[in-house]
């Protein structure tokens, strides 16, 4: 089953749970000793791969488009976070 560009602004039910279980994961990995970056790019690689077993292309570009849109505008950083390497 795929979802049509307009069912992408309702959040599904099953956003919350989702989240939570990725928070537990990420937690679990954090306390493996993996680093930062290669948590967070394989949760990126499965998410894209999910998207895209679910979603037309389009749908994908325009929630990574979102995405990117989102971390220029700085949504993601902690309010005392400047962005210093």
């Amino acid at each position: 089953m795929t979802t049509s560009p307009d069912d992408l602004d309702a959040a599904p039910p099953g956003l919350s749970h989702a989240g939570a279980v990725v928070d537990q994961a990420i937690g679990f990995m954090t306390g493996q000793n993996i680093d930062g970056v290669s948590i967070a790019s394989a949760l990126l690689g499965g998410a894209i791969g999910m998207l895209t077993r679910t979603l037309d292309d389009e749908s994908v570009v325009r929630i990574l488009e979102n995405a990117i849109e989102s971390v220029k505008a700085g949504e993601f950083r902690e309010p005392d976070d400047h962005g210093d390497a």
